[in-house]
């Protein structure tokens, strides 16, 4: 289950419990919306409360970035879980978006709403 909240030019998504596929759908189509209107998404995926999710959304993931990457601008994944960072790691192959993981909720959605703030490294 997901719940979705836009805020400004910031989708913010929450997993719950499991990841569906139909879940995803529901993901992709508010971003491809937000991109004809607003031009680049930013992003914030909140997993920490994810418990597992199914094999075709890791499956649908990758094709949705591969021809959908350059519709984001900034990506941020909540998480602590080391392989969450893996798969966000995979996922930016496909985008030229920022993407970055934090442990903070609120650092998150501070960074992924400021298009101009500068990401040390």
């Amino acid at each position: 289950m997901i719940t979705i909240e836009k805020q400004d030019n910031l989708i913010v998504v929450a997993v719950i419990s499991e990841f569906t596929l139909a879940d995803y759908k529901q993901f992709e189509g508010e971003v491809v919306y937000q991109s004809h209107i607003s031009g680049k998404v930013n992003v914030v995926i909140d997993l920490r409360d994810m418990i597992d999710y199914t094999v075709d959304v890791a499956w649908e993931d990758l094709k949705f970035m591969r021809e959908h990457g350059n519709d984001f601008s900034h990506i941020a994944v909540v998480t602590n879980d080391q392989w969450q960072v893996w798969s966000a790691w995979v996922s930016n192959l496909f985008t030229d978006a920022q993407v970055i993981v934090f442990e903070d909720f609120d650092e998150a959605v501070s960074w992924a709403g400021n298009e101009d703030e500068a990401v040390s490294d």
